[in-house]
């Protein structure tokens, strides 16, 4: 459905700034740096012709790309991590945490299960190691507890 679909409830200080958060951050960026400066050096480096064209760099810079081709410019966009919003989308399906859930709405657990989707791409990507705990300190982006 797209993050700015998501932007319109996500976005507020009561629901925790989760898409301006996101906006300011390298994930929503991922799909530009394909077209970096840098990017044809790199890609080059990889044996990659073109990194925007690039399955191999598609998948984790714009990880949706083959399922909705008009969302590759958002990079890894919220439904990357938290599944089809279409599915969720409704109000009246959002406003409980469990309706979310049973209509596709991807939460996590434990950290642990966040560190394994991360690592679907962040495992050695351009041989650097992952450091999970400070990358998600950079990221993450709770819902507040309601008092």
């Amino acid at each position: 459905i797209s993050a700015g679909k998501c932007k319109i409830c996500h976005k507020t200080e009561k629901q925790g700034r989760q898409f301006p958060l996101w906006e300011e951050k390298k994930h929503s960026k991922s799909f530009a740096a394909l077209s970096s400066p840098e990017a044809p050096a790199k890609a080059q480096e990889m044996g990659v012709e073109n990194p925007v064209e690039s399955p191999d760099c598609l998948k984790c810079h714009a990880p949706l790309f083959e399922k909705t081709p008009e969302l590759k410019e958002e990079g890894v966009t919220c439904e990357v991590c938290h599944g089809p919003g279409s599915a969720y989308k409704k109000l009246s399906i959002m406003k409980s945490r469990e309706e979310s859930v049973k209509n596709g709405l991807i939460l996590y657990e434990s950290a642990e299960a966040i560190k394994k989707q991360c690592l679907t791409c962040h495992d050695m990507a351009h041989e650097k190691p992952f450091d999970f705990e400070a990358s998600w300190e950079k990221i993450k982006h709770p819902v507040p507890e309601k008092q």
